[in-house]
C-alpha cells in the first residue's frame, strides 16, 4: 500500500482545523455576499458565476464549522485548491471543478490520486461482471496501483473488496456526506476503506445522495483517475457517464468485453466500438496508464509437443492417415518428400512416441509417449 504521510508531511497543513476552518468560512462569506473586490480576490478562479450563484444559495444555510467540527469528529478533514493534499487533476475539471472535498482516512489523497485506476460498472451485475471485477482490482493492489469506485452495490463493491483483500489501496468516491453510509449494505465495507484507504465526497457531512449527485460524483472518479475501466454497463448506465467524462479530460478509457447477448454489456460494447481500449486484466490496464515500458505479457495458446518438432517431420506426421496402418511409400507421397527421408522422419516420429509401426505400415499413437525410451538410454 503507498505510504501514508505523517502528521508534519504534506498532508498536516491541510488537516489543521483552524486554517480548514478559516479557509472555508471566508469562502462561504464571499459566496454569500457575491462581493469580489477584484479579480485577484476572486475565491473561486476559474469557476463559472452560474456555478457560484447555486453555492451562494446553498450557502445561505450553509453551517461550516458544525460541518468541519463533524468531520474531525470522524478523523477526515476538507481540502480544498491549493492546499499540499489538493489532486491537482481536478483542475481539468475547469467550470466542473469542486469547491473541495471532504476526506476520511490516513492515506494522501494527492499522491493517491497519482496512480490510481477507476473501475466503475453495473449494480445488478452477473457473477462474471463481479469475478472480473474482483480479479482486476486485486491484480492492480498487487502492483501498486489504487483501485477507485463508488461504493455502490455490484462492480463497485466488487472492486473495493478485491482491492482490500489483496491488501492494498481503495478510494470510495461518495454521492453524500462522508459521514453517511450509502447504500447502507454497505455500511462495514465503507467504515473499513476508511480504515485502510479513503473515503471522498464532494458533499458536506449530513448530505443524503439524489440521482443528480451521482452523475457530479462520476465526474470526480474519471478527473482523479489516471483511467477508468466499465465492467458491465447498460446503454443508459451511469457508468458510460464516468468513462465519457475521462475521454474528454484524455484519460484513458477502458472496457471489458462481455457476452454479445446480455444487455449488461451492451454499453461497453459500444464504448469499445469507439475508442475505448479493450483490456481483459490488470496486466493490459497497467500497459495503458502504467509507465512507458510497462508492456502486458504477450498473448498465446499452449505449446502442444507436435510444435517442437522439425519441420521436416511435421510435415511427415501430418501425412500420417488417422485410420489403419500405412505403408511408408503412401506416406511420402502424401507429405511430398523422398521414401528414405520419409522412412527416416517416420523412426524419429515413433522414438517420440508420435507414430507406430504395424507390420509393413505406420499408424498414430493415441497418445504421445515422450519418454518412453529413456529407460534404454533414450533422451
Amino acid at each position: 500500500m503507498p505510504a501514508v504521510p505523517d502528521a508534519a508531511g504534506s498532508a498536516g497543513a491541510t488537516r489543521a482545523p483552524s486554517l480548514t476552518h478559516t479557509s472555508l468560512a471566508s469562502a462561504l462569506a464571499s459566496a454569500m455576499s457575491g462581493a469580489f473586490p477584484g479579480p485577484g480576490d476572486d475565491p473561486f478562479p476559474g469557476t463559472g458565476a452560474k456555478r457560484v450563484a447555486s453555492w451562494r444559495i446553498r450557502a445561505n444555510s450553509a453551517d461550516p464549522v458544525r460541518d468541519l467540527d463533524a468531520v474531525h469528529r470522524l478523523g477526515g478533514r476538507f481540502v480544498v485548491p491549493g492546499d499540499i493534499e489538493w489532486p491537482r487533476q481536478l483542475d481539468d475539471l475547469g467550470d466542473t471543478r469542486p469547491l473541495g472535498l471532504w476526506v476520511r482516512g490516513p492515506a494522501d489523497l494527492r499522491t493517491w490520486a497519482l496512480r490510481s485506476v477507476a473501475l466503475v460498472g453495473a449494480r445488478a451485475c452477473t457473477p462474471y461482471g463481479a469475478h472480473t471485477a474482483t480479479d482486476l482490482a486485486t491484480g492492480l493492489a498487487r502492483q501498486g496501483w489504487v483501485v477507485v469506485s463508488g461504493a455502490a452495490y455490484g462492480i463497485d463493491g466488487a472492486a473495493h473488496r478485491g482491492a482490500l483483500a489483496a491488501g492494498g489501496a481503495t478510494v470510495a468516491v461518495l454521492a453524500c456526506g462522508v459521514d453517511t453510509a450509502y447504500p447502507r449494505g454497505h455500511q462495514q465495507l465503507i467504515d473499513r476503506i476508511a480504515e485502510q484507504g479513503l473515503v471522498v465526497g464532494e458533499l458536506p457531512p449530513g448530505s443524503h445522495p439524489t440521482p443528480s449527485r451521482f452523475i457530479l460524483r462520476n465526474r470526480l472518479i474519471a478527473a482523479l483517475t489516471r483511467g477508468t475501466v466499465v465492467i458491465e454497463a447498460r446503454h443508459r448506465s451511469g457508468s458510460l457517464v464516468t468513462a465519457r467524462v475521462a475521454a474528454r479530460l484524455g484519460r484513458h478509457t477502458m472496457g471489458v468485453p462481455g457476452p454479445v447477448t446480455s444487455g449488461l454489456s451492451a454499453g461497453v460494447h459500444e464504448l469499445l466500438r469507439g475508442e475505448a481500449t479493450l483490456v481483459s486484466d490488470a496486466d493490459e490496464v497497467v500497459e495503458l496508464v502504467g509507465a512507458m515500458g510497462q508492456l502486458a505479457p504477450t498473448r498465446r495458446g499452449p505449446v502442444l509437443p507436435r510444435d517442437l518438432l522439425a519441420p521436416a517431420a511435421r510435415q511427415v506426421l501430418e501425412a500420417v492417415p488417422a485410420g489403419g496402418p500405412t505403408p511408408a511409400t503412401v506416406i511420402a507421397r502424401r507429405a511430398g518428400t523422398a521414401p528414405d527421408d520419409t522412412l527416416a522422419r517416420l523412426y524419429e516420429l515413433h522414438s517420440l512416441g508420435f507414430v507406430q509401426r504395424h507390420g509393413e505400415g505406420w499408424r498414430l499413437t493415441n497418445t504421445a509417449t515422450l519418454t518412453s525410451n529413456a529407460r534404454r538410454g533414450g533422451t
